[in-house]
């Protein structure tokens, strides 16, 4: 019986021995966010089915969970939480098959060798990191490790030889990268990033990127359906932990809005994100990538909140360049003017001091108010 094993161990060469030496036993992984407490990262062991916690130091005997689990066979490898803004999370059954065929396909497009030196700076229990840590451990090839990032973390994994990472777009607009030979970003568009960048799109359930720069991988089928992005990847998820995962032929529906441009894939946003206002279709990612270019806004999100007149307004939730400098309504919806349709200005503005974001970058909506 394959048995999952939590790793409640940060980012380390521990982390990494610690998932060869219970892969070679048979068994399957759970990492847990050490960003969060430790109460809160034992509960979703438990609610995830782990059979014990691996803290490094002890072993911890995990009680059954409340809801049943599918049950793990031979050949499952990782159990991953989704890292979705709402919701609790989900857990994802990933096979050695399916890291394989996803280390494979990146390393071909990437033209990855053993000689590449991956630094992980994600935090491996999101598949963004342990993506990194599997690629490395496929490739026989260097890691360095970091909990954190900042300009001494960077400088150290230079020194130490890093020439590669996973980031996430709020990274690569906070620190300097440009000397770096390559970086997988996702969640940003390709116009936005430096020459030795390259945007990734995928989800947990796809083990990852699986379009770069718009063009899918090897193997990697991707097809619009009524404005719904549709995957189909070897590299796709089993199972979920709790429910089936749902496959039509062996397309994935992603939930995310898309359209191909000049052969490429465009991502619009989530579905659920979409913001009808006047009966007019506003993309939120659109005004948010507008409004960054805007000298006196740091950050912004941008959702639609009820509105008895419009059915839904567009509501920027913005962090000022300079808190006694804000920039006001009718500045913004101009600004937004002078390149998107009228409807797409935002009709409401909070201004914040600071975004809740996830460890991989994503706004948390949930905590969002105004």
């Amino acid at each position: 019986m394959t048995r999952l094993i939590a790793l409640d161990i940060a980012a380390s060469r521990l982390l990494a021995d610690e998932v060869r030496r219970i892969w070679d036993e048979g068994n399957a992984v759970l990492p847990l966010d050490q960003r969060m407490s430790r109460a809160v990262r034992h509960k979703l062991a438990r609610e995830l089915g782990a059979d014990v916690i691996v803290t490094g130091d002890e072993l911890i005997a995990v009680e059954s969970p409340k809801e049943p689990t599918i049950t793990l066979v031979s050949g499952d490898a990782l159990v991953i939480a989704t890292s979705g803004s709402t919701g609790r999370p989900k857990g994802v059954v990933h096979t050695h098959r399916g890291l394989r065929a996803h280390s494979v396909m990146v390393t071909e497009r990437l033209g990855l060798t053993a000689h590449d030196h991956w630094w992980l700076c994600l935090p491996p229990a999101h598949i963004a990191g342990f993506g990194v840590l599997s690629r490395a451990m496929y490739l026989s090839s260097a890691l360095s490790f970091a909990d954190h990032v900042d300009e001494d973390s960077i400088a150290r994994a230079r020194t130490a030889g890093a020439t590669h990472a996973s980031l996430v777009p709020t990274l690569l607009a906070r620190h300097s990268f440009e000397n770096w030979k390559m970086l997988l970003v996702g969640a940003a568009p390709a116009a936005a990033l430096p020459s030795n960048a390259v945007a990734t799109y995928g989800l947990t359930e796809t083990c990852g990127g699986v379009v770069y720069d718009g063009l899918p991988m090897d193997d990697v089928g991707v097809r619009i359906t009524d404005g719904r992005i549709h995957l189909r990847t070897p590299s796709i998820a089993r199972t979920y932990r709790h429910a089936p995962l749902t496959l039509v032929d062996g397309w994935f529906d992603t939930g995310d809005l898309g359209r191909f441009v000049d052969g490429r894939l465009v991502i619009d946003g989530r579905s659920d994100d979409l913001i009808i206002t006047g009966g007019n279709k506003v993309w939120p990612n659109l005004v948010e990538q507008r409004l960054r270019e805007h000298p006196l806004v740091r950050d912004v999100v941008v959702r639609g909140v009820p509105d008895a007149e419009w059915g839904s307004a567009v509501c920027a939730w913005v962090v000022p360049t300079s808190q006694s400098a804000p920039p006001a309504l009718d500045a913004v919806r101009a600004h937004v003017k002078e390149t998107l349709a009228e409807y797409y200005a935002p009709r409401k503005l909070v201004l914040i001091s600071q975004i809740p974001r996830s460890a991989l970058g994503k706004p948390i909506v949930s905590e969002l108010s105004g």
